[in-house]
Parts: structure tokens; C-alpha cells; sequence
């Protein structure tokens, strides 16, 4: 992107968040990743009369090349952290999700704003005010679910009890102290209770296995127990490699918790497209994860709603052509919203 682009949608991006005069903006990045981003993002905080400055991390090193999330490159460097904990806002661009650095500078108050993905999609996927009232519309709805049920015309039926963990938002920017958001982002999601997962998760074709960053092409079915996975293969004795690659990544990680249920939501963009890893490679899959009428299931780590599980492996699982109930309100009806003040123009 051109640097002046880039430079625009940064400012306009921290326009939203809320930056100003007399605040501090801090920006973390790994090595020469996202350099330009780091020098966008201090250009815009200047503009609106923030301080600011940019703290650079080693490069990330991974031998076994898997996403191991909560390793923040921040463990063991306290005085680092504590900078961190001074700033108004950090400009994540890293991903420091599920890290215990990131809760701990959140926890001081200073809100979080991840950005990984590439230019143009951020471009594309611009918050706006409108969007942030709809996912916030959903988060209203869920916290008052005691249960949520998922179903699809491939065999998908699984229960989630729910009100042991809070909802949480994700709409692209944040302007309220000590929160924490992804742009670009749009959906609301929860976590079930522990041991109040259960049922069976079929994954279609076309459904989107991430971090592997692919769609898959053979049926998956999941058997869930009491909060975590007891069984994956493919659906009535066939073959599926997408089976085996979940199965195999999953036991890499040599970690029971690894088969935990963590959070679940749908999805509220709709200008975001579910064959958008076909446009914008290189990001970790965020159009994927908003686009309109997916519901998403997660595998792994709950601790950022706050519980026990902080295994290293995750996944999400944004899944087309999906209902989910609430009680058994519908929300979402084969892959659509069927609630009207969460729809585009309240129709």
C-alpha cells in the first residue's frame, strides 16, 4: 500500500479509538515485520497530539513452526512490560493474544489494539460506528442466554451452557481503557461452561480451519464430551485428511487441553467475504472469522474469557450455513441473521 494509504487508515483508525492531546500511544513490534505499520501508526498518533514511540522485539523464533499462541516475546522482561503498562493505547503488532503480558497491561489500563493483517484488507474492513451498535446488539442478546444450541443441515447439533464466562466484543477499534480489540474484526462470542460442551460438530466443505489458513474438503466429525473433543475422523467411515491434520496438529502439542471447547460467536460483517483467504493472503484470517452469518466455534484456550485453559493450541472455526439458538430464540438461521437490529440497516 501506498505509505500515504497507509498512514490515512491508521489515523482514521486511531480517530476511532479515541486518540488525543496529553495521551501516550505505544506501538510493539517482532523484528522488520510491520515496519511500515509501526511508522503509519506513530505518524497518525502525532497527528492527533499523542506522544508516542515504538517498541521493537527480536524476531519470533519457532522450530517446530506451529502457532503457539500466548507466547508474547514479552515473558522474562519486566521493565518492558511496565513501559507498556504507561501507555494510553498499544498498537499490537504481534499478537499477544492469550499472553499473560497482555492481560497484565490491560489490567493496568491500558486498551489493546491488535493489527496483523494485510493493508488492503484493513482498508477494506474499516470499523464503523454502525457495525460496532450491531455487535454490540448481539452482546446484549447473549449475556442473557443461559444455553446456546448449534445445528446444520450436515449434522451438526452440540450444546453450549452458558453463563459461567462473560461475552466479549470485537468490532475493530477501542476506545475505553483496558480493552482489548482486533482490526479488522466484527462478532460476539462466549465461552461454555467447562464441562457444558457437548454434542456433535460436523465440519462441511467450505468451512475454514484456521491458523492452517485453509477450507476444507473432506467432512470432520467432532464428538464433544463434557467440554472437550473425544473423537475426530471423517463422516460414516470415510477418509478425510482435513480429519487427520486436525487430529495430528492437536496431539503435537503433547496437551490434553489442547481437545477444550473455548469461545463460540457468529459473525456481523457483511462486507467481509468467507473466500477471502483466496484475496488476501499472509494474515491470520480475521475477514474469515467476521464475515456475516458464520457461526465460530474455538478449540483451546479460554483464559482470555478469563478461565482455567491456557494450552498453547488453538483453533478457530468459522462455519458457513449454520443456525444457532439462544435459548431456543433463533439468532442466526442456515447461515443468516434473523435478529433485525443486527442486520445491515435494522431490515
Amino acid at each position: 500500500m501506498n505509505p500515504n494509504q497507509l498512514n490515512d487508515i491508521c489515523l482514521r483508525q486511531l480517530t476511532f479509538s479515541g486518540v488525543h492531546e496529553a495521551e501516550t500511544v505505544a506501538v510493539l513490534s517482532r523484528g522488520a515485520e510491520r515496519a511500515d505499520y509501526a511508522d503509519s501508526f506513530m505518524f497518525a498518533a502525532q497527528q492527533l497530539g499523542a506522544s508516542t514511540y515504538h517498541m521493537r522485539l527480536p524476531d519470533a523464533t519457532d522450530a517446530a513452526g506451529a502457532w503457539a499462541v500466548g507466547e508474547s516475546g514479552l515473558a522474562g522482561n519486566p521493565l518492558a512490560v511496565d513501559a507498556l503498562k504507561q501507555a494510553d493505547m498499544l498498537v499490537d503488532l504481534t499478537f499477544l493474544l492469550f499472553s499473560k503480558e497482555q492481560f497484565a497491561i490491560q489490567d493496568a489500563g491500558t486498551r489493546i489494539l491488535t493489527c496483523v493483517e494485510p493493508a488492503p484488507l484493513l482498508a477494506k474492513l474499516m470499523p464503523t460506528k454502525e457495525l460496532r451498535e450491531r455487535v454490540e446488539v448481539g452482546d446484549e442478546i447473549l449475556k442473557k442466554a443461559s444455553t446456546m444450541r448449534i445445528t446444520s443441515p450436515h449434522g451438526t447439533d452440540v450444546t453450549y451452557q452458558l453463563g459461567v464466562y462473560p461475552t466479549m466484543t470485537e468490532y475493530g477499534y477501542t476506545d475505553t481503557p483496558g480493552r482489548w480489540d482486533h482490526w479488522p474484526a466484527a462478532f460476539v462470542f462466549t465461552g461454555g461452561a467447562d464441562d457444558g460442551v457437548d454434542g456433535t460438530i460436523v465440519l462441511a466443505p467450505g468451512d475454514v480451519l484456521l491458523p492452517f489458513n485453509t477450507y476444507v474438503q473432506n467432512p470432520v466429525k467432532l464428538t464433544i464430551e463434557k467440554g472437550f473433543i473425544t473423537d475426530i475422523r471423517g463422516v460414516d467411515g470415510a477418509s478425510s485428511l482435513d480429519a487427520d491434520l486436525l487430529a495430528a496438529y492437536i496431539k503435537s502439542f503433547d496437551d490434553p487441553r489442547g481437545y477444550g471447547m473455548s469461545h463460540v460467536g457468529w459473525g456481523l460483517d457483511e462486507r467481509a467475504q468467507w473466500h477471502g483467504l483466496t484475496q488476501f493472503p499472509g494474515g491470520m484470517g480475521m475477514e474469515l472469522r467476521s464475515f456475516y452469518g458464520n457461526v465460530m466455534f474455538s478449540i483451546g484456550p479460554n483464559n482470555e474469557l478469563g478461565g482455567p485453559n491456557d494450552t498453547p493450541c488453538h483453533f478457530d472455526i468459522p462455519m458457513r450455513g449454520c443456525s444457532l439458538f439462544l435459548d431456543d430464540e433463533p439468532i442466526v438461521v442456515d447461515g443468516d441473521i434473523v435478529v433485525p437490529d443486527m442486520r445491515p440497516g435494522g431490515k
